[in-house]
């Protein structure tokens, strides 16, 4: 393909997606990255941090529920104008976007002889089109913070069996707890090294907030970690987790919490199992892709801007699917991509209003729709492929020249 062409096809998808969000617009108005702002001024002018709380419409009221060495690293918000860290928020969530889409799909550019900036260039727009991305734009989320430092950790650090391998995934942890489903990957691929770094990192971390703000760390590990309730409706559709599932399907009762543990037990046994397969194979990015979903599934909450996890699963169905030579499997493996992404494309709260009230499920449409994201997880946990014999550049004595030379085009 003639670079010209190349050229104006990333042009053409990348106006066609600043199109879209222009029409989409900003949904949400920064409202987490707000409600961060106003608990670090709430915090900073003496008041207890976990006692801040602002009402939300859906939610009935919003707390400030990161553990307290997020909150010593967002400090800092109490003393810059709102609009100067609106501004910072937007471009270092767009750099990490495009670092991290650079990390998972370079590599699949060079093993099949393209060009990596027109790869990239044409992944990144579609990163950014879909809902996970928009509602962590919109809300002004710190999910890319979290996401670099995971990839970082999993795909450049661990790969090379760096002395550093895990404290990406640590510190990640210590910034917000889900991320801690990467620990449990890093014990079952028996990466031992790298999961003492990462769980040292943790709790050193923790111990450091604790000792600037002890007050404050005291109430959120001994009563506001296990207040449920501070973090919103687990029935609200925007939650895509197990437990969101189930609350929305037994509504209007409770669901069964034996239930949930049993399921979350089995998502979780079989999601790492397979994640560890991947990881020993060699498909650093399956298995990731893997944990991350586990962790989504298995976590109370997943709202839908923490569902990133989805985009390495993409990367590996669609190079799964250049890879292969049969008409069929390949046909397969790029339609399960596209209606992944068109999945994510619609959303499950953009284009439909659930109101504000619990709302039972009252058709199989319905269900569909609103667990969209569960669903899809729980497939892709089952038939994601694991890719052997992949050369990654990353890894420790590889070098990009060891590549066969049609595949270091650009």
């Amino acid at each position: 393909m003639p670079k010209a062409i190349r050229i104006a096809t990333v042009t053409a998808i990348a106006g066609a997606v600043a199109a879209f969000l222009e029409w989409y617009g900003n949904r949400h108005d920064f409202f987490d990255l707000r409600i961060y702002v106003s608990a670090m001024r709430w915090w900073a002018d003496g008041h207890p941090l976990y006692d801040y709380a602002q009402p939300d419409r859906v939610q009935g009221e919003l707390y400030f529920t990161y553990p307290p060495f997020a909150a010593a690293l967002l400090r800092p918000l109490a003393a810059i104008p709102v609009g100067a860290t609106i501004v910072i928020f937007l471009i270092g969530t767009a750099v990490a976007i495009a670092v991290t889409t650079w990390w998972l799909v370079h590599p699949v550019a060079l093993r099949h002889g393209q060009p990596p900036w027109f790869v990239v260039g044409i992944a990144i727009p579609l990163v950014f089109l879909i809902e996970p991305t928009r509602e962590t734009f919109t809300f002004g989320q710190i999910n890319m913070l979290l996401v670099v430092l995971i990839l970082g950790d999993l795909l450049l650090l661990v790969p090379r069996n760096s002395r550093w391998a895990g404290l990406g995934v640590g510190l990640a942890t210590a910034l917000k707890l889900y991320p801690g489903i990467f620990v449990v990957y890093l014990l079952a691929t028996r990466r031992w090294r790298a999961a003492i770094t990462a769980s040292a990192a943790a709790v050193g971390a923790t111990l450091l907030a604790a000792a600037m703000a002890p007050r404050d760390s005291w109430q959120f590990w001994t009563h506001e970690l296990w207040a449920t309730d501070r973090v919103g409706r687990t029935d609200y559709t925007g939650n895509q987790s197990l437990l969101g599932l189930l609350g929305r399907a037994a509504l209007p009762a409770e669901p069964s919490r034996l239930v949930w543990l049993g399921l979350v037990a089995l998502v979780a046994v079989y999601g790492i199992r397979r994640a560890a397969q991947a990881a020993r194979a060699g498909d650093e990015v399956a298995g990731l892709a893997l944990a991350g979903l586990v962790g989504a599934l298995a976590s109370p909450i997943a709202w839908t801007h923490h569902v990133y996890w989805f985009v390495p699963a993409f990367v590996v169905l669609v190079d799964a699917a250049l890879r292969e030579r049969d008409l069929r499997p390949r046909l397969a493996l790029l339609g399960l991509a596209a209606a992944g992404f068109l999945v994510l494309l619609r959303g499950v709260v953009s284009f439909d209003d659930w109101g504000i009230a619990p709302l039972p499920t009252d058709t199989v449409g319905e269900f569909l729709r609103r667990n969209a994201y569960a669903l899809l997880a729980l497939v892709l946990i089952a038939v994601l492929p694991v890719r052997t014999g992949v050369l990654d550049y990353r890894r420790r004595g590889a070098k990009w020249t060891d590549l066969p030379s049609h595949a270091r085009v650009g």
